[in-house]
């Protein structure tokens, strides 16, 4: 430490100390969420430190200390299917590299997206190691449950991202609101469509039973209708494939039932895949809507193929949960338990001034 920090921050302490009529030792127990304080001294002390606007230096303290925080990342890896999650990632190496120089290690397991398995795996093996923190994708409900209950047992404070699951302890949730998303889908198609036209929602997973984010969105979707009293007949079909051949058969098969869809609503970033079946059968009459901000759909998106992408900045998501634990763990901060993110509506004309 500096000798003019040092000096900054001894003034400090001592101000409040003399303002709160305690000992400057208190004061430090009070910064640095030490016990030892009655709960009226340091509601006291709190209170003297918002008056004065005292800002501690964190970096000096974090060295000073020499406590070092292992957090763990338990997201979905890269894959071929989708590069969605390369944003997260890069939001949480944006975290890393600004809070690093505190004493914060980040550890990342990542589990395919496809496999309730490999999430198991990833989260066992988490489990087994002491981490002072932890960000969670929760994308298997009642995998992500268990994990989430072990992690309470041991007093592990975990944080998710973009999907939450109600009524547990997490110390924030960070994403988008899923049902107003879906609200959010239908809105737009309202503007297209005629009161008792067919549309179709169409689920793309491999886990699409455990994938309750997808079927939060849909919620939100038909309540858009219902609660507007339109009588839009709304088709559904689940593809628990996402090869292209399987997606392509499957597709043409609902669209011989129903031939006369006007628009379809695809619950994730896979909507490239129906774009790209849209394109294969010269289909150019159907309103298209999907998630996400990917290369391939930004292309469909720019030859209108895809009307709308629907994104929710995946990267300040990861960057935020980060953020929160840091502030957590380091500066004794409660999180806002609750922060959803913007429902961006991306289109051919904005879409080049649009960043994740």
């Amino acid at each position: 430490m500096s000798k003019s920090n040092k000096n900054e921050t001894t003034v400090g302490v001592k101000e409040i100390a003399r303002r709160a009529n305690v000992s400057i030792a208190t004061v430090d127990r009070v910064i640095h969420n030490r016990t030892g304080v009655s709960e009226s001294t340091k509601k006291k002390i709190q209170q003297i430190i918002k008056e004065i606007d005292y800002q501690p230096n964190i970096l000096a303290s974090r060295l000073a200390s020499r406590k070092v925080y292992e957090l763990a990342i338990l997201i979905p890896h890269v894959s071929e299917e989708t590069t969605y999650w390369k944003a997260p990632l890069q939001g949480i190496e944006r975290a890393e590299r600004e809070i690093s120089k505190y004493g914060i290690n980040i550890h990342k397991y990542l589990f395919d997206l496809n496999s309730k398995s490999s999430f198991v795996e990833m989260s066992e093996q988490i489990l087994q190691e002491e981490f002072d923190g932890i960000l969670l994708a929760p994308i298997f409900i009642e995998e992500a449950t268990t994990f989430a209950k072990e992690c309470k047992e041991k007093k592990i404070p975990y944080v998710f991202i973009n999907s939450d699951i109600p009524n547990l302890e997490s110390l924030c949730y960070i994403g988008p609101d899923l049902p107003k998303s879906g609200y959010l889908v239908a809105h737009l198609m309202s503007y297209a469509i005629h009161p008792e036209d067919k549309v179709l929602v169409v689920n793309i997973s491999k886990e699409i039973d455990q994938h309750h984010h997808l079927l939060r969105k849909e919620e939100g979707f038909r309540a858009y209708f219902e609660d507007h009293h339109l009588a839009v007949q709304v088709v559904k079909v689940d593809i628990k494939n996402t090869d292209y051949a399987v997606i392509e058969k499957e597709l043409k098969n609902i669209f011989k039932q129903h031939p006369d869809i006007k628009a379809v609503f695809a619950t994730n970033s896979r909507v490239g895949r129906v774009a790209r079946f849209f394109e294969d059968t010269n289909r150019k009459d159907i309103l298209l809507v999907g998630f996400d901000f990917l290369p391939d759909n930004i292309e469909y998106l720019k030859r209108e193929t895809i009307n709308f992408l629907i994104c929710q900045k995946p990267e300040d998501q990861a960057y935020r949960g980060i953020m929160a634990l840091y502030q957590y763990l380091v500066m004794s901060s409660t999180a806002e338990k609750v922060h959803h993110m913007p429902i961006d509506i991306i289109t051919k004309e904005n879409y080049a001034y649009y960043t994740n």
